[in-house]
């Protein structure tokens, strides 16, 4: 079997042989791969961030942003072009370190890709500020007086790794609020944010030393402590029990975003349960249930079906079910290791000994896994990896305190329904704690813009400086045309 190295993270500032290196191998496809990455002393550390603050000083934070944004469209054309060597890298080596298939990654990230060209990053900054021009200098404000906004001195990034590529969100942001930047790579997936650090500096080279990739292992050592310490905002991704520690370990002062599990589900009315839509929806729901095999915080793990229509909920779930099949044989899902096959076995259990009337379609060793109930159930996670419940209601009404109790960790709900049965639902499950409702089939592709955990993506990260009336009047008499 061939090996191949890939140098991972992107230090500007330091000289890489100085620089002690760590390697994670990954095997997939008969492909083997080792990823060097970087473990920095605190001192190594301490002079990165300076690098970045510095040149950030000196270049990003002079950038308007519409030039930003640019610069940010031209590296997303190079990774959407299929024949450029970035592009070429991330099709041939993030499916060997995720596992995932080949072509999910590739259509993945094309889908994933196109939410950053300029349009979709104008709208974006559109979403969080009524006057995008404030993030450039002083403009009027309507109360009277002026206002500006401030991205961080530092913004310290700590991505997990469970969807390939999905740093690219906090990088964006970042640069948008004309943020330095020191990320932290996760093992499990340790490659894009350095492309596209590296992608970044060659079509704007201004941008090359204003952001650095870095990392450690497991919590890090004095390396951690130095970006934590330097870092006044940290912007993390993980499950809420390495989240919590994250918070502990920060100083009082910074400004922590955490971003922890998350429970996604859809609804299905009856009105989409006819036996001319029904497939369709089913199908729509299957890929919600594969994309990344239910990796995302906006990953399905429930299903509320309505009956009344001619089409049961029972059905519809063999419909899923046989939909989950034909995906199998296009994007295989990947690989499990024991831990994760243990888990399905599991949930296969929980839901074959539930005293519940619940049911488990498809054969027990398939690769994917349907849990029918003709009960109501409580939202619950499932073992992932393609693992589904589906659940009849009488009324989609019936399965919201079901969903409430649920209400800190809700995100993501997909509904099949009339426009007027949609709005309704919406105002139950906004109140109930959902903060993103989708079309089922779009619950894994968030639109540009889209308020994570109900939060504002760039609004959170920066300050507001005021001049207010009074200082304006009081300028006034020092003027040179004053009499």
């Amino acid at each position: 079997m061939t090996t191949e190295r890939i140098t991972a993270g992107y230090l500007p500032g330091l000289r890489e042989e100085e620089v002690q290196w760590h390697i994670l191998p990954f095997e997939s496809n008969g492909l083997r791969l080792e990823v060097s990455v970087p473990v920095l002393t605190g001192a190594q550390m301490r002079a990165l961030t300076a690098h970045v603050r510095q040149a950030a000083g000196r270049h990003l934070k002079a950038m308007p942003v519409a030039e930003i944004i640019n610069a940010i469209d031209r590296a997303i054309a190079r990774l959407l072009d299929r024949n450029d060597p970035y592009r070429r890298l991330a099709e041939t080596w993030l499916p060997v370190i995720s596992g995932y298939d080949t072509d999910m990654v590739r259509l993945g990230l094309t889908g994933f890709l196109k939410t950053f060209r300029a349009a979709q990053l104008r709208r974006f900054v559109a979403e969080d500020f009524a006057n995008p021009a404030i993030l450039d200098g002083f403009e009027p404000a309507p109360k009277g007086g002026a206002v500006r906004a401030f991205g961080p001195d530092l913004l310290a990034h700590v991505w997990a790794g469970n969807v390939p590529a999905l740093s690219l969100w906090s990088l964006v942001c970042s640069l948008l609020v004309k943020a330095p930047s020191v990320g932290k790579l996760a093992s499990a997936e340790p490659l894009f944010s350095g492309w596209f650090a590296r992608l970044l500096a060659e079509v704007h080279p201004p941008l090359a030393d204003c952001l650095a990739i870095v990392w450690w292992s497991g919590a890090g050592g004095e390396d951690a402590d130095a970006l934590y310490t330097e870092a006044d905002t940290v912007l993390a991704y993980g499950n809420n029990q390495t989240l919590d520690i994250l918070r502990q370990r920060l100083p009082v002062t910074t400004r922590f975003l955490p971003h922890g599990h998350r429970l996604g589900f859809g609804m299905v009315g009856a009105a989409a349960l006819d036996t001319l839509k029904a497939p369709a929806v089913a199908r729509l729901a299957a890929w919600d249930v594969m994309r990344y095999d239910q990796q995302g915080c906006y990953s399905p793990h429930t299903f509320y079906v309505e009956r009344g229509a001619p089409v049961p909920p029972r059905a519809f779930a063999d419909y899923l079910s046989a939909e989950l099949a034909n995906l199998q044989r296009r994007f295989a899902r990947r690989s499990l290791v024991l831990e994760e096959r243990a888990a399905i076995a599991k949930w296969q259990q929980a839901v074959e000994w539930s005293d519940e009337e619940q049911q488990l379609l498809g054969p027990v060793d398939a690769a994917w896994g349907v849990a029918y109930s003709d009960s109501l159930q409580p939202l619950a996670p499932t073992a992932l990896y393609r693992t589904i419940a589906v659940v009849g209601v009488d009324s989609l009404d019936d399965a919201v305190p079901m969903v409430a109790a649920q209400r800190e960790f809700l995100q993501t709900a997909g509904i099949a329904a009339p426009p007027e049965e949609l709005y309704r639902l919406a105002g139950l499950l906004g109140a109930a704690g959902v903060t993103r409702i989708s079309a089922i089939g779009s619950m894994s592709m968030p639109e540009a813009g889209w308020h994570h955990d109900g939060r504002f993506n760039l609004l959170d990260l920066v300050r507001m400086a005021e001049i207010e009336q009074s200082a304006e009047a009081a300028a006034q008499p020092f003027a040179p045309y004053s009499e």
